[in-house]
């Protein structure tokens, strides 16, 4: 069971709201400020439920270092295009900036996997 005492009475009904929609299957109890929330206990099919919960957060940090590659790459092309860098450094940047991509990527990954091993563990 975990409990969570909410300091402003005014987003007690948010907060219940956010525990319920976080797609983690938790149905929160109200009782004033104070919120029950009873975690359900990890049986196989639950665990698999977290895994996936798990790779959702992991595809969405993946898109997120994506991004930034892209807003990276965007903002390369436009100094090279307004003279500020040469092609050469250009090209430089961009497999450096490729590079962390990657590393970033792998972290991930590495995380996911880690995650997952511990939410199978019994």
């Amino acid at each position: 069971m975990l409990s969570v005492n909410v300091w402003d009475k005014t987003v007690v009904g948010a907060t219940e709201r956010a525990i319920r929609d976080s797609g983690l299957g938790l149905n929160p109890v109200t009782d004033g400020q104070n919120l029950r929330i009873p975690i359900p206990p990890l049986n196989e099919e639950r665990r698999v439920e977290l895994q996936k919960v798990a790779g959702k957060y992991a595809e969405a940090a993946r898109v997120s270092v994506r991004n930034i590659r892209r807003d990276g790459m965007d903002t390369l092309k436009k100094m090279e295009k307004d003279g500020d860098i040469s092609e050469d450094r250009h090209r430089t940047l961009s497999e450096e900036v490729q590079k962390l991509t990657d590393l970033y990527v792998s972290k991930v990954d590495d995380a996911l996997k880690a995650k997952e091993a511990e939410i199978m563990q019994v």
